[in-house]
């Protein structure tokens, strides 16, 4: 079986101890390639690390992370695209709108996301799309970019149904992680009723750690316990669960520099 993490801060401190370890575990369990979402500059020196020691199977992306938009955001941007002027990066991510912690710079964060799909736009790359206490706002803000071809990924979905649907009907993906498996978390209910066609797997290690592992630090090799419950919730076997979701990954990260990886 063989399964793809869109979504794993794998080069981050919770992981300097033993990443060989954790990675060892990851392809064990069948985890064929780990993308790297970007947060900011800070965190880009052990990301580019992380991949050149894993070639081919850690994959870096390159964004900037709403949460990380502050008063020095037009340096955070810049940064971001002397990255993508330098090399190719497989998406624009983590991007988006969070309004969780702070509303302190909520036109920045708009502002630094349009900017940001604009760019995934000019480079034909998807984006993977981080938001929080802003759906709707983030649905509406991606809605245009959509209309002129963007794709990409929902990371973390937990949305109603209502979101979920517009979502896929702006041709992006749900990125389903460790909160399926949360009691009372209302996204199995959710889920019952949408294509496994419009998925794909991710852990966002080390955070949101399904269960029977919730509370601890998460890693790429916990997918199999999202892949059960997913599984659980369509009615289908594990093994269709992964074949389905690898595919949908594989092609939304599609491009012929990283074809041979």
């Amino acid at each position: 079986m063989t399964i793809i993490d869109t979504h794993a801060h794998l080069y981050s401190e919770e992981f300097q101890v033993d990443i060989d370890l954790v990675m060892d575990r990851a392809q064990k369990a069948g985890v064929s390639k780990m993308y790297l979402p970007a947060i900011d500059s800070s965190e880009t020196e052990s990301m580019m690390a992380l991949e050149q020691k894993y070639p081919g199977v850690c994959i870096a992306m390159m964004g900037l992370h709403p949460c990380y938009v502050k008063e020095n955001v037009a340096l955070e941007l810049e940064h971001v695209r002397s990255w993508l002027e330098k090399r190719d990066f497989v998406a624009i991510g983590e991007i988006g709108l969070d309004f969780y912690w702070d509303k302190t710079f909520t036109h920045q964060q708009y502002e630094a996301f349009d900017i940001q799909m604009q760019w995934a736009l000019e480079l034909n790359r998807p984006i993977v799309i981080h938001t929080r206490n802003a759906m709707q706002e983030t649905i509406n803000r991606v809605k245009p970019f959509a209309q002129k071809g963007l794709k990409g990924i929902f990371h973390c979905f937990s949305g109603s149904t209502e979101s979920a649907n517009q979502i896929i009907d702006l041709g992006f993906l749900l990125g389903i992680g460790g909160v399926i498996t949360y009691k009372n978390a209302g996204l199995p209910e959710v889920l019952e009723n949408v294509s496994l066609e419009h998925m794909v797997l991710e852990t966002d290690a080390p955070y949101l750690t399904p269960v029977p592992f919730r509370g601890k630090r998460n890693e790429s090799s916990y997918l199999s316990f999202i892949i059960t419950k997913l599984a659980e919730v369509k009615g289908i076997s594990e093994e269709e669960v992964a074949r389905i979701t690898t595919l949908n990954a594989e092609m939304i990260f599609q491009h012929p520099i990283f074809a041979t990886r």
